[in-house]
Formats: structure tokens, C-alpha cells, sequence
């Protein structure tokens, strides 16, 4: 039986407008309206990131100040539990002591990563708030720092490194744990980082060891900079490809109406064939088969200006 896709409504953001006006005028009812809104729409979570984005600068004092009076105003509109997306650990500390999970159940706090200054505190955090985890396996520890994971055994061992400190440093199950491989550009992709999220999802899936771990990717990275004509088809063929593998949640719009597209969707088949492009032939480097991958990405962006034309 296939799982279940939940999505973390994404509009209390300050990427949309709606969210940076809530913010600039310090509105809770704002939030409280964008928070019904994504509920209504069926949304198993609803993040609040208040940080600043490239339309509008936000101090971290600015933050802290409002989450006091904002968490339990989306409280009071919905019971859907919040995720607190941030990097840092003062910002869940003051957002999971306002948060009263009566109310909503078990928050979640996004996201764990190896790049974080404190995240033996953050750790604490989910073991003392009893929280769901998101965990970043795009990223991986190496001696003298962190590193960017360039292929899917890489995120594979960063996954498992992580589900191993949850697991005994804070007392988590696996299906507390959400694992985040990481979604980059399709149009930009000619890397192959697509296809490299895809098969860390396919690995961990796989692993017994990891049975029960959520799978979750950030959406919108995935068709950002395409036509708008093909942004929301290529999304839910993404969807389709990554369900086959795993992936059971998704930050998103859910005023799209994100969901997988069924398997025979002439999308899926051409997304497909496009990421079967990217993947190198024997002798050659990424960045031959990323290039040729990128052309195919724009031949279905052309040919669905096209048809929209």
C-alpha cells in the first residue's frame, strides 16, 4: 500500500506576500488567516518561518518578539500542529515555549543540519519538547567541517548519522524523523542533484534499519524559474517519482492542490526521460549528462510556453 502524502503548508512565509504583510504590520490575525486557510485545504502541517527573505530584512529580535503573540493566535484558528522552520536554536527555543501542544499535538522543529552551530542544543530541544524532527541529508560531516553531499550514499550515511543521534540522544523513533535529501532546480539542475535526492530517497527506503522514517522535500525549489504554464504539472510529476521511492511529505503550497499525477500522465514520462538524461553514460562527467538533462527540462518548459501561446 502506498503512503499517504502529507503536506507542510508553506504561505506563512515571508517568500509570499500575504505572510511579509502579516509581518511588517505585526498582525496576528494575518497569520491566523492564512493558518485557517492552508487547514481548510487539508494540510497536516502549517510552517511558520518568520525569517527575512530577498523582499524584506528581519532581525532576529524581530522574530523573537512576535512569536510569542502569533503561535498561539494560529493556535486558537486551527488545530493543525506548526513546524518551526529556522537555523537557529534561540528561534525554536522561544517558538516551542509558546507552543502548547494540547492544543495541536507534536509540533515540529526544521531542521536539523551538520552546518548547524548549536545543534547538540537543538537535539535537546526535540527530546525536551517531545517534537517531530526534520533532518537536512544534503549536507554531511567531514573531519574539520561540514560538506555538501554530492551523491546519494553520501546523504544515505548522513541520514543514518542523524537517525542515530535522534534515536539515542533524544529518544525518537524512526517515524518521528523526516528526512529532508534535498530538491534543487530542475532548470538549473546540471548536476544531476535531482536524480541524487531521488536515490538517497530510494537508499533510505530501502533500509531496514530506517523503516518507518519520513521522506520530505521543500516543493517549490523544484520548478522554480520555469514557465508558469508547466511550474504546477511538473511539481506533481516530481511528486509521482518521488512516491515511487518513498517520499511521503512535502512542503508546498497547498493552494495548488499538490499531489502526485497517476504514473501513465504523459508529464511523468517526460520528466522521466529527462532525468534518465542526466544520469551519465559510462566515461562521462556530470556535467555532460547535467547539460543534456537541461535540455531536455527545456524542451518540455518550450513546448508548454508553446501550447500556452
Amino acid at each position: 500500500m502506498s503512503k499517504r502524502l502529507h503536506i507542510v503548508g508553506e504561505l506563512m512565509n515571508n517568500s509570499y506576500a500575504r505572510a511579509r504583510k502579516a509581518f511588517t504590520e505585526r498582525d496576528p490575525k494575518g497569520y491566523q488567516e492564512l493558518a485557517k486557510l492552508q487547514a481548510a485545504l487539508g494540510a497536516s502541517f502549517l510552517t511558520l518561518n518568520l525569517d527575512g527573505t530577498q523582499r524584506i530584512q528581519v532581525r532576529r529580535e524581530e522574530m523573537f518578539d512576535l512569536l510569542p503573540d502569533v503561535i498561539p493566535a494560529i493556535q486558537e484558528a486551527t488545530s493543525t500542529p506548526i513546524a518551526f522552520d529556522n537555523p537557529s536554536v534561540e528561534y525554536h527555543k522561544v517558538a516551542l515555549k509558546h507552543y502548547d501542544r494540547k492544543k495541536s499535538g507534536a509540533p515540529i522543529l526544521n531542521s536539523l543540519a551538520a552546518s548547524r552551530e548549536h545543534l547538540d542544543e537543538m537535539i535537546e530541544l526535540v527530546k525536551h519538547y517531545d517534537t517531530l524532527a526534520v533532518v537536512m541529508a544534503s549536507e554531511t560531516f567531514v573531519p574539520g567541517g561540514t560538506s555538501q553531499c554530492l551523491n546519494p550514499q553520501d546523504s544515505y550515511r548522513a541520514a543514518k548519522h542523524f537517525v542515530e543521534l535522534l534515536v539515542t540522544k533524544a529518544g525518537r523513533r524512526n517515524d518521528q524523523i523526516i528526512i529532508d535529501p534535498g530538491l534543487a532546480p530542475v532548470g538549473a539542475d546540471t548536476y544531476g542533484l535531482v536524480n541524487i535526492g531521488l536515490d538517497a530517497m530510494r537508499l533510505i527506503s530501502a533500509d531496514p534499519d530506517l523503516k518507518g522514517i519520513h521522506l520530505i522535500v521543500g516543493l517549490s525549489n523544484f520548478a522554480w524559474g520555469t514557465p508558469k504554464g508547466v511550474r504546477e504539472e511538473l511539481e506533481k510529476a516530481y511528486l509521482t517519482l518521488g512516491m515511487e521511492v518513498g517520499l511521503d511529505f512535502a512542503l508546498a503550497n497547498p493552494e495548488k492542490t499538490p499531489g502526485p499525477l497517476p504514473k501513465d500522465h504523459p508529464m511523468v514520462a517526460r520528466l522521466r526521460d529527462a532525468l534518465a538524461q542526466g544520469r551519465p553514460h559510462e566515461g562521462e562527467t556530470n556535467e555532460i549528462s547535467g547539460f543534456r538533462q537541461a535540455e531536455a527540462i527545456m524542451a518540455i518548459c518550450n513546448e508548454a510556453q508553446t501550447v500556452e501561446d
